[in-house]
């Protein structure tokens, strides 16, 4: 009972961030309908190529494991997706060859992990071990590259194209995460657990960003 209940808040949360990633890309349509030069200018390549492969990677945990965890898995093809929305934007915004191997990394493991859901248990324990290994890697990236996001706000002293909004609901899908994992159990969450706890303070961390280009601009106004 109280797994159904932390999966299906989990889930709810989820919901819930990927309206966050969509107003991130929605921002970028805005500026460019705007007319900046730049619409995904701040952003970081970096950031979003690891939080692709955070959904990915529990994308395929998800399905790897047993029982099949409808509750990891749905939501987070959809962000996966939706991140790679977001990968495609700034790729037609900057047009370099890292924009681009990023893309075309991001389409191929997208097919990669479609298909290994459509072979189902003939490859259960490989996808296993793979996406396990795949979360510890993604972590250590997360933490590094939302490290080079908060670089590039500190150094631009404006958070640019950079949405507080998909960071709030993001946070909150981390906090329901890791009350999910804890219910779930060490031996299977532990790798959602690790993620998300590093995913919430890095989280935090960009949204005092916020506070602090505030106090910027009021001290120069």
């Amino acid at each position: 009972m109280l797994y159904s209940i932390a999966g299906a808040l989990n889930s709810l949360f989820i919901l819930a961030s990927l309206y966050g990633i969509w107003s991130q890309l929605q921002k970028i349509w805005q500026r460019r309908r705007e007319g900046h030069d730049h619409p995904s200018d701040v952003l970081s390549l970096n950031q979003f190529m690891v939080s692709f492969l955070a959904y990915w990677a529990f994308f395929v945990y998800g399905y790897s494991i047993e029982p099949f965890n409808h509750f990891m898995v749905w939501p987070r093809a959809i962000a996966a997706l939706l991140a790679l929305g977001i990968l495609a934007e700034i790729r037609r915004d900057r047009c370099t060859r890292a924009t681009d191997t990023a893309l075309r990394l991001a389409v191929l493991l997208m097919f990669a992990g479609a298909a290994g859901l459509a072979f189902g248990k003939r490859f259960v324990d490989e996808g296993r071990l793979v996406s396990q290994g795949l979360i510890v890697l993604v972590t250590l990236l997360l933490a590094q590259g939302y490290a080079h996001q908060i670089r590039k706000i500190v150094l631009a002293r404006q958070t640019g194209a950079v949405s507080l909004r998909m960071s709030q609901f993001i946070l909150a899908m981390d906090l329901s995460s890791i009350f999910f994992a804890c219910v779930m159990g060490l031996e299977t969450g532990w790798p959602l657990l690790l993620l998300a706890s590093v995913s919430a303070i890095t989280k935090l961390a960009i949204m005092w960003l916020f506070r602090w280009e505030k106090r910027i601009q009021e001290a120069a106004a």
